[in-house]
């Protein structure tokens, strides 16, 4: 699943290669994937070019002219940019051709992704967007930010650090990843964490976050790369998907267990 590293890699990688094209054609084969009105949304990118493509948490943004799209990629979406000759192949869903006959291709093998139009003006009241939590990096995500949306909670951190109206971006990859870093066992209950595990969580994020946009993200089973980017950040996990592998500090193993239905990798020897 593509979380914020992901994301801003295709992000970086779709601007290079599609702004100000002109969009000559938009083809939609799985209409239930676009959450605004089909003709508007056909309509309103044909003739017209994305200027800019943005981010917030795992959201895209392409900017048009008067809109944005947003796009979601959910489980398992990603885009590919093909000549627009080349065969539609199974799972390709969207298709947006541009003027020079390159199609910005939408291919979701389980059909989860979304697509929203909008306008412009509506983007800060769009619910969407309006929720996201503050992300790593953000100078307002603070110890004090985190104790705050903590205290109330009883559930495990590594399910609230999946919150994205806390912190937007992180998913399951990232969440253990952080943990780890700030030594703190992913059972722990939210209420029960403390200043200074609050400002370890805020520095391990930003760090981890920021070294795995350098390498392009992490490629892994349950995501891979897409627009000839492979991202290698796989290559420094320190505890994600390496149950019964010894650990980089202690030399213990790494466990693996379930916490909220999500698989959950951590050493209990340094995450006491």
């Amino acid at each position: 699943m593509p979380e914020i590293a992901e994301v801003e890699t295709v992000r970086n990688t779709l601007k290079k290669q599609i702004l100000y094209k002109k969009i000559r054609e938009v083809k939609i084969l799985y209409e239930q994937m676009i959450e605004s009105d089909i003709e508007e949304f056909k309509n309103s990118l044909k003739n017209n070019q994305f200027v800019d493509i943005k981010r917030r948490g795992k959201w895209l943004l392409f900017e048009l002219e008067n809109h944005y799209l947003l796009s979601h990629l959910r489980m398992e979406g990603k885009f590919f940019l093909k000549f627009h000759h080349e065969p539609i192949v199974k799972h390709e869903h969207i298709i947006i051709t541009f003027s020079d006959n390159t199609d910005l291709r939408y291919h979701d093998t389980r059909k989860f992704g979304r697509m929203n139009l909008i306008k412009k003006e509506e983007l800060k009241t769009c619910k969407s967007i309006a929720k996201q939590g503050l992300e790593p990096g953000e100078k307002e995500l603070t110890a004090d930010y985190l104790l705050e949306s903590f205290k109330s909670k009883t559930m495990p951190i590594k399910t609230i650090l999946l919150d994205q109206t806390i912190i937007s971006g992180l998913g399951n990859i990232y969440a253990n990843e952080v943990l780890f870093a700030s030594k703190i066992n992913p059972f722990k209950k939210g209420n029960r964490i403390t200043k200074k595990e609050a400002q370890m969580i805020v520095i391990s994020a930003d760090k981890i976050i920021t070294r795995a946009i350098e390498l392009g993200g992490t490629t892994i089973k349950s995501y891979t790369s897409s627009l000839g980017v492979t991202g290698r950040f796989q290559q420094e996990l320190m505890v994600h998907k390496r149950e019964n592998e010894e650990c980089r500090n202690c030399h213990n193993k790494i466990k693996k267990e379930k916490i909220g239905g999500r698989s959950t990798y951590y050493c209990p020897t340094c995450q006491k």
